[in-house]
């Protein structure tokens, strides 16, 4: 099949890529892991892009970027805007390549994040803090490249960044013994999966690459299903490795040709799958990490039987999340409600609530009392974690038949929010 594109990565440019990362990028282990391939009854290897020194497979790309340019640019010096894996990997090659860099991050970046960057790039980088989001962070670089004449080193929407990304693919068919039937990543802005994807399509055309998105932010998704690159009004930012309004024109060219499916994943799936990863296996992932896994419960059947290849893309996780991460895969296992709960204004009402409503195994894990209602209650916003989702409904009947039931909170988002 002839792919229709303007751009379309080589076998040779990818082998040439791979040649220049000997040394930069470590060769990552090609693994099974029992517990998944337990689970789905196949054969589910992990491609551990985690182990990186940087923690993620973006140092590829973007040496393979930086390691192209000319004495001119060098001497100039690159820009990039990033608050996580992509600016860890540029700051390395700024290093290894001694090429000056300014890295643009947005004000609110956690300083862990901020640390690794300056640790990775040393005195051969700058950065500065720019605006609230990405997007504000995104502008200020361009404008720096544009006044001072620098190379712009982006993310994903670049040829020699995806066939560094597309060594992944390399890796994957060098070190299996096996013929590989799926192979799962994870796509933000499109540049591993176009790249790997670009692998197979020409080296195993019958692997199926099964691309992963973040309900939140899918905008791969929505371009596909309307043959065109559209840009997301609006996205949630908690896969903040894999959550962009856009992909990139070249990575969407060659992905709309090159993959099987594309699929979105609800955000509280990846935060269980998170969990499972650190609980069963002592890996610790980042939410974009998690995608691949994530979607392998979609495909349960049709992978039975078959050699499943994951891609764990990073690792970059800030543990100041962790409290929100169980709190999304509690919410999406339905063990988590919310409720306003009317105490009628008497002495023990509390306690009633607790002996005659909760079970023996709910627990209160938040407890609010607002403004009162009226001279009979009082009001509370009440947080309760159940064993097992079929518990809910007898518990909102005994909240009614007591008169204790005000509302429920889960389903209604714009309450919610300032919750959760």
């Amino acid at each position: 099949m002839q792919i229709q594109t303007t751009y379309f990565p080589t076998l040779e440019a990818i082998e040439a890529a791979a040649k220049k990362l000997k040394g930069v990028a470590s060769i990552t282990p090609l693994a099974q892991n029992v517990q998944y391939s337990k689970a789905f009854s196949c054969n589910v290897l992990f491609k551990r892009e985690d182990l990186q020194v940087v923690r993620s497979y973006k140092i590829r790309g973007a040496y393979n970027k930086m390691s192209s340019l000319s004495e001119v640019e060098i001497e100039k010096g690159i820009v990039c805007a990033s608050a996580g894996n992509h600016a860890q990997g540029v700051a390395l090659s700024c290093k290894l390549l001694k090429i000056k860099g300014t890295i643009y991050m947005p004000t609110p970046t956690p300083n862990q994040k901020i640390e690794q960057v300056q640790m990775f790039g040393e005195k051969y980088i700058n950065i500065v803090l720019e605006g609230d989001s990405f997007d504000d962070s995104y502008h200020a670089a361009m404008l720096e490249c544009e006044r001072l004449n620098k190379t712009f080193i982006h993310p994903f929407n670049d040829k020699k960044v995806i066939e560094g990304q597309a060594t992944v693919g390399l890796e994957i068919l060098n070190q299996s013994n096996v013929p590989i039937d799926y192979v799962f990543v994870a796509v933000g802005g499109g540049g591993l999966a176009s790249g790997l994807s670009a692998v197979f399509k020409n080296l195993s055309p019958n692997t199926k690459i099964i691309s992963v998105e973040p309900k939140g932010a899918a905008s791969m998704l929505t371009s596909i299903r309307n043959n065109k690159n559209i840009e997301l009004e609006s996205i949630d930012n908690f896969v903040d490795g894999a959550a962009v309004k856009r992909v990139g024109d070249l990575n969407f060219a060659i992905c709309k040709e090159t993959l099987h499916r594309v699929v979105a994943v609800d955000e509280g799936k990846i935060c269980q799958t998170i969990l499972e990863l650190y609980n069963k296996d002592a890996i610790v992932v980042e939410p974009a990490g998690a995608l691949s896994l994530s979607a392998l419960e979609q495909f349960s059947e049709e992978i039975i039987g078959k050699n499943v290849v994951c891609i764990i893309s990073g690792s970059n996780n800030d543990i100041t999340r962790t409290a929100e991460i169980k709190e999304r895969a509690l919410l999406y296992a339905n063990l988590k409600h919310y409720f306003i709960i009317k105490f009628p204004q008497r002495a023990g009402a509390l306690r009633d609530f607790v002996v005659d409503i909760l079970g023996p195994t709910d627990d209160i894990t938040h407890f609010e009392y607002t403004k009162k209602a009226n001279r009979e209650n009082d009001v509370a916003v009440v947080g309760l974690e159940l064993k097992s989702p079929n518990d809910l409904a007898p518990l909102i009947s005994k909240m009614k038949l007591y008169n204790f039931y005000g509302d429920y909170l889960n389903d209604k988002p714009d309450l919610f929010q300032f919750l959760v």
